[in-house]
């Protein structure tokens, strides 16, 4: 559980330092944006998977501006704190059934998704630094070591 809470703690913080970066240098990169959206709209799919909610219906790849992508992930924090802040270890390993957006039924375990919303956010973060270097502005530094220190 400890380290599900610390991936999720530098989720948190990562997105916190990327928006600072692209505030303070008023970027408007739209592939930036576009991919720091799919990012906030894709943690919304996986909340409501874990909620037991219907998850189809949501526009994983539309065009945003940050103050939507931040405000989407600022209402996304809340609301892991909240899930995550129920689950003991034991519950880690619940399975979730779920179906894609496009319909095709799965289970994961709890643990699996929070892992996976982890790993794919850091991945697109990636992504974000990469087209913020090609477009003249400044990458931020996001790796875990940066904030574990």
């Amino acid at each position: 559980m400890k380290t599900i809470l610390r991936m999720m703690d530098h989720l948190y913080w990562a997105n916190e330092r990327l928006f600072e970066q692209l505030r303070a240098q008023e970027v408007d990169n739209p592939e930036a944006l576009r991919l720091l959206r799919h990012i906030a709209v894709a943690e919304q799919v996986w909340l409501a998977r874990l909620e037991g909610r219907v998850s189809k219906g949501f526009a994983l790849w539309a065009d945003g501006s940050l103050a939507e992508a931040e405000a989407l992930m600022r209402d996304n924090e809340r609301d892991f704190r909240r899930v995550v802040g129920t689950l003991t270890e034991e519950r880690l390993d619940d399975v979730v059934a779920y179906e894609t957006q496009s319909g095709v039924p799965f289970a994961s375990s709890v643990r699996d998704i929070l892992t996976h919303v982890v790993l794919h956010g850091q991945y697109h973060r990636g992504q974000i630094n990469k087209a913020l270097r090609e477009g003249g502005a400044s990458p931020v530094t996001l790796d875990y070591i940066v904030f574990a220190r």
